[in-house]
């Protein structure tokens, strides 16, 4: 009981030098004790990572799931350590929509048809989208928390830690100014000597606090390595969904190109002014080999070059439906046969195209050359 009682009061004693020591500190009454540059640095570098990693994961997040609600819920199941429950993303709902519908108009017509086919992509989309968010949960979002809630919150224990090592050294430097103040008035070789050895023992344990906190600190340096990759891994899944998105939706979009076109007729005509509208062709990348094969392969094979450079013409089949943007253009139906001859300064993405009397522009990448 007596040494319980004993070490209590110690701690008392230590709790109350490192309370007067900082508030004289903060009333410029006391010395403070600076940490080196070097340490000083690495730990602003701990703090800066530690906040710009919480920024960037919030908006992951965000990106993820933009509805708020969805995320508090997401975060509530976490903390209760239960499984969220499984539920569609806004392309599958979508997705859902577009086939019941096109169910009740019927499968057997243009527009029936062409819904369900739309929905059946925002189902494909969907999905990709779902391996997405799992791939950045895992590989992305997850070293980032793993980061804050473990290695900074060990730095921030240890220092705290050398913050109270620190109280405790500027406290013993100023118990043995006074000491040898009070031994220049009576001669008090004791207290002196105590002094001392307190501010040995307390300069020992500062230092072995600091060196723990500089390594833990410097390792902040791999953290960034490790996310460095994380972030590739994030990139690398990013790209996987965006390709496959395109090739669902050119592939949605060859698919829709057998349907009658006078919807878009229609609509075109209808635009104020009387401007029509062109849709681009989308540049196909050469990291995507099955989409280029529908386009740029059979275009470089389907012998342009030299239908070019003999000036002569050939028969070509449509591919899909296509509406001319102006009076120099020829409108294209899919599957149609027409005549295609090259025009000395055309664009080298267009030829000139012939359906018996008509004559009008036409994109090679809506033509197949036939021998």
């Amino acid at each position: 009981m007596d040494f319980n009682v004993k070490r209590l009061a110690a701690d008392a004693g230590t709790f109350l030098s490192r309370a007067v020591q900082f508030t004289e500190e903060k009333l410029g009454q006391a010395e403070k004790t600076e940490l080196d540059a070097h340490l000083e640095n690495l730990l602003v570098r701990a703090e800066g990572t530690k906040q710009w990693t919480e920024r960037i994961m919030k908006q992951t997040e965000v990106l993820l799931q933009p509805n708020p609600n969805v995320r508090l819920e997401e975060f509530v199941y976490e903390k209760l350590e239960k499984k969220v429950p499984t539920r569609m993303n806004n392309h599958e709902l979508l997705g859902h929509s577009m086939i019941d519908s096109g169910n009740e108009f019927g499968p057997g017509t243009a527009y029936g048809n062409a819904l369900i086919k739309c929905g059946e992509t925002e189902k494909q989309i969907g999905g990709a989208e779902r391996e997405l968010i799992q791939s950045a949960a895992i590989n992305f979002l997850t070293p980032f928390r793993n980061f804050l809630e473990g290695d900074f919150k060990t730095i921030l224990k240890e220092r705290k830690l050398l913050q109270v090592k620190r109280l405790d050294l500027d406290a013993a430097k100023t118990k043995l100014k006074k000491a040898r103040m009070a031994d220049a008035r009576a001669v008090v070789p004791e207290e002196v000597t105590e002094a001392e050895q307190e501010l040995r023992m307390t300069q020992s344990e500062f230092d072995r606090q600091a060196e723990i906190t500089r390594l833990l600190l410097e390792g902040v340096s791999s953290t960034h390595a490790h996310h460095l990759r994380c972030l590739n891994d994030f990139v690398e899944a990013q790209t996987t969904y965006y390709a496959q998105c395109y090739q669902y939706m050119v592939d949605l979009q060859k698919q829709l190109g057998s349907f009658p076109s006078s919807f878009s007729n229609n609509n075109q005509s209808s635009v104020s002014g009387g401007a029509s509208i062109s849709v681009p062709t989308i540049p196909v990348s050469a990291s995507l080999p099955s989409v280029s094969a529908g386009h740029g392969s059979s275009t470089a094979s389907g012998g342009f070059n030299e239908l070019r450079s003999s000036n002569g013409s050939r028969k070509a089949r449509v591919l899909y439906d296509y509406d001319a943007a102006s009076s120099s253009e020829l409108s294209l139906l899919a599957d149609e046969v027409i005549m295609v001859s090259s025009v000395p300064g055309m664009d080298s993405d267009w030829l000139m195209g012939e359906r018996g009397s008509q004559k009008g522009k036409v994109p090679i990448t809506y033509l197949e050359l036939l021998n």
